[in-house]
């Protein structure tokens, strides 16, 4: 359906009266609700008049008399109004909690954290010791029989995979099992 110029002007008059945009699309046809809203922004009419038939129904009902009310306290501190006022103070920023202080933006590194989990000297020795043998395998190159386990920051050219032949039904090869998957125990005991 396109918005010839007859649709887009019985849109405006339907608008104008105050039709809501279910009834409008009902009456155009072929269109929804969402598309009249949507066009009702993109002609700049989001604000209705009151110009139209429920302005004319306003006027058509007589309104009840009031009934008297009571006359009204005076406050004890008058309000004094000026043209010339100042306008209000911007509201106070809300402090930072710790949690929002500590989002990284995107693309900076992360800081060090303190860790609970220490691998032992050892296992990184024997990691080190694989990493220097590794294939060094991109995303593209990694298979099943291969070891998935990251090597260097992502957005760097340097970043790799360590390539080599996995475990059986593990991701890594022997040396990244033994860094990744630890037994519960010594878990526990680094948390002493």
């Amino acid at each position: 359906m396109a918005w010839t110029d007859d649709r887009v002007e019985l849109l405006k008059k339907m608008w104008g009266e105050g039709q809501s945009a279910s009834q409008i699309a009902k009456e155009l046809g072929g269109v929804t609700r969402n598309a009249v809203i949507g066009k009702v922004h993109r002609l700049g009419l989001s604000n209705r008049t009151t110009t139209g038939a429920k302005a004319d129904a306003k006027t058509a009902t007589p309104k009840k008399p009031a009934k008297p009310k009571a006359a009204p306290k005076k406050a004890a501190k008058p309000e004094m109004k000026t043209e010339s006022a100042s306008p209000p103070p911007p509201p106070k920023p809300i402090p930072m909690s710790a949690a929002r202080k500590a989002i990284i933006p995107a693309g900076q590194p992360l800081p060090p954290q303190p860790s609970n989990n220490e691998i032992s000297a050892e296992a990184l020795a024997k990691v080190n010791a694989v990493e220097k043998k590794a294939k060094k395998l991109s995303l593209m190159e990694l298979t099943e029989r291969t070891c998935k386990w990251p090597v260097g920051d992502p957005a760097t050219e340097d970043f790799w995979f360590c390539g080599l032949a996995t475990q059986a039904g593990k991701p890594y090869c022997e040396a990244h099992v033994g860094v990744a998957f630890q037994p519960m125990s010594s878990r526990r005991d680094r948390k002493r």
